[in-house]
């Protein structure tokens, strides 16, 4: 997946604007369990966003290294919330065009 351009970062924070957190960051921080359900949400719904409940201070390093171990990109961080976005490996199988 090539880098996004800001018009596309700005239609994918658009189409993130309805969703709910699927991934919540807890006191237990970045390990295994959370990087796999980020994963599989992303193979699921290609969207996703994920809630800060604790390190908010260091959401956009955790947001960048999450990014990293899923080979997604991050759309936008709005308060304590990271938006998170990996395009489908097989076209036929995407849910969201991105103009």
């Amino acid at each position: 997946m090539e880098q996004l351009k800001g018009s596309q970062r700005k239609y994918l924070r658009s189409q993130a604007h309805h969703l709910k957190p699927l991934v919540i960051i807890g006191r237990n921080g970045i390990n295994e369990q959370v990087i796999g359900s980020v994963d599989l949400a992303l193979k699921d719904h290609e969207l996703i966003k994920v809630k800060f409940g604790e390190f908010k201070e260091a959401k956009k390093e955790i947001s960048t290294e999450i990014a990293k171990a899923t080979k997604s990109e991050v759309v936008g961080i709005i308060g304590n919330i990271a938006i998170l976005y990996r395009q489908h490996p097989e076209p036929e199988l995407r849910k969201i065009k991105v103009p």
